[in-house]
């Protein structure tokens, strides 16, 4: 089964040819079908923004490692029990990566991110097939192309970041970071009927995309002044909730001072292990009483996501799609930052039902 993979650990930006990382598309064995499991054809397989730290090692350095998680498909093959969730070979779906087990004390404590066995299923889905167990798996609506489909994954991160913010209606709102996770989540902010909706963002291209999906401000926090900027959108309140989608150390410390007192600071990107952010404990816990919080992955959120993902506006976001063979280039294009999303095309079988391929 040819899958993309890590075939050695290495940051993918290292100028020095041989100490760089690198991606290839390798042979993994065929994933077994259980009687509770269901095998998916892969249609299409995006590129998450943590895909280049698996190259780094940093969930381990045993090469190949398999990528992807975010990916839509059509069922192949159902187990004999893998019926509960109604599924029927054909049916167009997409799913969580992960697999939560239902019987450790946290997923009986509600709390199923912390699963203690939840890389049982964790299988590479940038690739031909992929076999999950059926609790992973939902059918996509009639109105949701397969492309679209793969987008269900990080819809979900957008919902659990929304959760996570316990916004109220009318709350003012700070983006920061205009890659895909925070050109969602601003859309589902817009949802809840935030205010002052504002993206953070260097590049122009991407406040640009924001404007057109919502957003009411931009910033760019490099030409101008953060602060000032923030404090004349919020006339001097501040941002109730500020989210930062950026993942970058130079940007996750200003984020504080722009948040109002009482204010929610959510931290949903993955962050450099050995990064640490200082923080004054009596400026911004005592004195303005924040709540900082991070997002790990997406519990309880797949069923929500899959109700918005039909309104959300995506296109933007797929439209660089290269085919499982190209996949060195496709990573290339995604480190360049040329394009907001990059997709993998693992299969044609939207043009096989029918359905235009791009």
């Amino acid at each position: 089964m040819r899958t993309v993979a890590v075939t050695k650990i290495g940051s993918l930006r290292d100028p020095d040819e041989g100490a760089r990382g690198r991606i290839g598309v390798v042979d993994f064995p065929d994933q077994p079908l259980g009687p509770e499991d269901v095998r998916i054809r892969v249609a299409y397989a995006a590129i998450c923004g943590s895909d280049p730290h698996l190259a780094e090692g940093f969930f381990g350095t045993d090469v190949p490692i398999g990528l992807g998680h975010e990916l839509s498909g059509v069922v192949e093959a159902l187990g004999e029990r893998a019926v509960r969730n109604g599924l029927r070979v054909g049916d167009r779906v997409a799913g969580n990566f992960l697999r939560f087990c239902g019987t450790c004390r946290p997923c009986q404590d509600g709390r199923q991110q912390f699963c203690e066995n939840i890389q049982e299923y964790n299988r590479p889905g940038m690739a031909e097939t992929v076999t999950w167990h059926e609790s992973q798996v939902y059918r996509l609506p009639d109105g949701v192309s397969l492309l679209k489909g793969c987008l269900l994954e990080p819809t979900s991160v957008a919902v659990r970041i929304a959760d996570k913010t316990r916004i109220r209606v009318g709350d003012r709102v700070a983006v920061c970071g205009g890659g895909p996770i925070g050109q969602l989540a601003l859309q589902v902010m817009r949802m809840y009927g935030a205010t002052s909706l504002t993206m953070i963002e260097p590049i122009a291209e991407r406040r640009e995309m924001a404007l057109r999906h919502g957003a009411q401000h931009v910033i760019d926090p490099v030409s101008e002044n953060q602060f000032a900027r923030a404090d004349e959108i919020t006339d001097g309140r501040g941002y109730d909730v500020v989210i930062d989608a950026s993942g970058s150390v130079r940007a996750v410390r200003g984020l504080l001072d722009i948040a109002a007192k009482g204010g929610t600071v959510v931290y949903g990107a993955m962050y450099p292990h050995d990064f640490e952010m200082p923080l004054g404990l009596s400026d911004y816990l005592y004195l303005k009483e924040l709540t900082l919080t991070g997002v790990f992955v997406s519990p309880y959120a797949f069923p929500r996501a899959l109700q918005i993902l039909p309104h959300l506006e995506v296109d933007e976001l797929t439209a660089a799609v290269f085919d499982l063979d190209d996949a060195v280039a496709a990573f290339e294009a995604h480190m360049s930052g040329r394009h907001p999303k990059v997709i993998i095309r693992c299969n044609d079988v939207e043009s096989a039902a029918g359905e235009a391929a791009p």
